[in-house]
């Protein structure tokens, strides 16, 4: 599947795209993902060193095999999305994108920003006692044995919104309009098509096979728990990585590489970065350090993927949010975990 079409302007995003099966980013990616299982095989015992409450009692064995099936199952959600959209007028990326030379400028100004983002997120939550800000809340998927307070909640949200989404989109929003960011779309009916495919396959796959506690809430819990859920997930972690990425990121890493793949690798690889502060992760061994980064791209680096197909094929950022983010999993999957921290 190729999701940009030749072009001969050679400023294009698209001009040196290759088939996916000839890319060097499709065949890094194999081989590194490949290489992070070896990893875990190689470094991890029976057991892991991370404290997931919703997997106690689960051997690394089985979570190697989630996260690979958790691959699969996205590889062929990308490949729903081409079939989807194989009739759909391709976006013309490269008109939205800067030249080159300001593209590489504000890459690494983007880069040594959210590093910055999370080095003052880590310090600033540590010295009031809680987890390190990362784009997810301590508990979010895994669950977790740890107390999450409500202040230590909306702080995280609030802190994460105004890092990574809002400040960086007044600053790139004066520079740039809404179409160049993605943030417009250029069909409203196809888009809308295609967010409610995804959601639902996506809600069910959800509901088979992580088996949500949310469904099992009462009534009153549902209805304070679920829009209060949206919220303060859309604040700390939707909007945060649809802006900081896929908005802004994303198209310049198109421009410099000129490859959609190399793209769609980057903006997992980005994705998973910017987890890095997750309560379950550690660090405080060499071995510990290097389970914890494999599981932070066994974990996201396909999500990440997921999100910048639907980004980079659609021209819209807000695809991926209400199609593959907001709701599912998020809404769906961490809505208990809300409810418990603020006592609904």
């Amino acid at each position: 599947m190729q999701l940009t079409r030749p072009t001969t302007d050679p400023e294009s995003d698209s001009a040196h795209c290759k088939p996916l099966l000839r890319s060097r980013a499709l065949w890094a990616a194999t081989l590194g993902w490949l290489a992070v299982n070896a990893l875990v095989v190689a470094v991890a015992g029976d057991r892991l060193p991370f404290t997931w409450a919703s997997s106690t009692g689960q051997k690394t064995a089985d979570h190697l095999l989630e996260a690979n099936v958790g691959l699969v199952e996205v590889l062929l959600l990308i490949a729903l999305v081409g079939l989807l959209t194989r009739r759909r007028p391709r976006p013309d990326l490269a008109a939205r994108t800067p030249k080159r030379a300001q593209a590489l400028r504000e890459t690494l100004l983007l880069l040594a920003y959210g590093a910055a983002g999370l080095a003052f997120g880590y310090v600033l939550a540590r010295s009031l006692g809680w987890h390190p800000f990362g784009f997810h809340l301590a508990g979010t998927l895994y669950g977790t044995h740890e107390h999450v307070t409500p202040t230590e909640a909306v702080t995280w949200a609030l802190y994460n919104v105004i890092v990574y989404a809002l400040v960086p989109l007044l600053y790139f929003r004066r520079r740039y309009t809404a179409e160049q960011l993605f943030l417009r779309s250029a069909d409203r009916r196809a888009d809308t098509v295609l967010v409610a495919i995804v959601l639902v396959v996506e809600s069910v796959v959800q509901l088979l096979v992580l088996e949500p506690e949310t469904l099992e809430l009462g009534g009153r819990r549902l209805l304070v728990g679920l829009p209060l859920t949206f919220t303060l997930y859309l604040a700390g972690a939707v909007l945060p990585a649809m802006i900081f990425i896929y908005a802004i990121l994303l198209p310049r890493v198109l421009k410099l590489t000129g490859s959609t793949a190399a793209t769609v690798v980057a903006g997992g690889l980005a994705y998973a970065a910017l987890h890095l502060w997750d309560a379950w992760t550690r660090f405080g061994s060499l071995e510990d350090a290097l389970l914890s980064g494999a599981f932070l791209l066994l974990t996201y680096f396909a999500p990440g993927m997921m999100k910048a197909v639907l980004t980079l094929r659609t021209g819209n950022a807000w695809v991926h949010v209400w199609a593959y983010h907001a709701l599912a999993p998020h809404t769906l999957a961490d809505t208990p975990h809300v409810v418990h921290i603020f006592r609904v």
